[in-house]
């Protein structure tokens, strides 16, 4: 297997002091049992888990620090990258339905690692999948007024999404042509019966008609709770085929992945996964394209 420069595009570090939904009791999520990560997981723990691997830049995504403390965290991973080179963007995180939305996002646009804001937005008939109140979040008119901000200041936005929420996704992204989207995990196929498959494919399709939309191939062992090579492929597969390998990209999602599996696995797994594809195509996937949205 060649050699090829790559971006992890979706990872994670944390002072467990700073998340109350990680050092609280533990309650049932998406990604099933989690003490194992209740802990400090810091940047030089990071690095370690990528030796070995073509990593050669990162990017960091919110992770959900309590209501106020926004600006805070990006402050911080801001610190984090200043002193270490690592990571060299930052997805933070602002309610994009506050009031004070832009004056939020005009601070965090300063941060010189900011490159885009992730709220969380899925919403499921699981409550344990659910995040969001309720499933049209995005067609809140102050939520959109929120989401015009991000333009302004050249920051995409991290959109996450279930099947069911597609098409309200894709008239986002057609109505905000002039802001970037990036889909989070490859648009979480949690229902993998021949039904599901259909529908998720459906409404990737609807998504991949707006050309301000992107992939990221990244948390495919989220509802399997393991790393397979038989989930990751099609999922990889079908993704690229329909949104082209320019606008999908490789992120690992550790430290979440962390729970069922090393680095080395994941990424290997992912680079069996496209190797069918040409080689520019591959390197689109690992590197340019994360190189070119996050302007890394």
């Amino acid at each position: 297997m060649k050699n090829i420069p790559s971006i992890d595009g979706h990872h994670h570090i944390w002072r467990l002091k700073d998340l109350a939904w990680l050092s609280g009791p533990q309650v049932p999520r998406i990604f099933g049992s989690y003490e194992a990560i209740c802990r400090n997981y810091p940047i030089e723990e990071f690095r370690a888990d990528i030796a070995g691997c073509d990593i050669v830049k990162s990017v960091y995504v919110q992770t959900n620090w309590p209501t106020g403390k926004s600006y805070d965290e990006a402050k911080w991973v801001q610190s984090v990258s200043d002193a270490t080179g690592w990571p060299h963007a930052n997805v933070a995180h602002a309610d994009l339905a506050d009031p004070e939305a832009g004056s939020l996002i005009k601070q965090l646009a300063k941060l010189p690692a900011t490159r885009g804001i992730r709220q969380q937005i899925h919403w499921h008939e699981n409550s344990q999948y659910r995040f969001a109140p309720h499933p049209e979040v995005m067609n809140d008119p102050q939520w959109r007024r929120g989401l015009a901000h991000l333009a302004e200041h050249n920051l995409l936005f991290e959109i996450q999404l279930f099947t069911s929420q597609m098409r309200h996704g894709a008239k986002l992204a057609r109505e905000f042509p002039s802001t970037i989207f990036v889909l989070e995990h490859a648009g979480m196929l949690e229902d993998m019966s021949s039904d599901g498959w259909k529908r998720w494919r459906e409404g990737m399709n609807a998504l991949a008609l707006q050309p301000n939309v992107n992939v990221k191939l990244s948390g495919l062992g989220t509802f399997v709770h393991a790393c397979r090579s038989d989930v990751m492929g099609p999922i990889i597969k079908e993704t690229v085929e329909i949104f082209g390998a320019k606008r999908c990209l490789f992120g690992s999602n550790f430290p979440i992945e962390k729970l069922w599996t090393d680095y080395r696995t994941l990424y290997l797994i992912f680079r069996k996964a496209i190797e069918h594809l040409d080689e520019s195509d591959q390197h689109a996937i690992l590197h340019d394209t994360a190189a070119r949205l996050y302007r890394i």
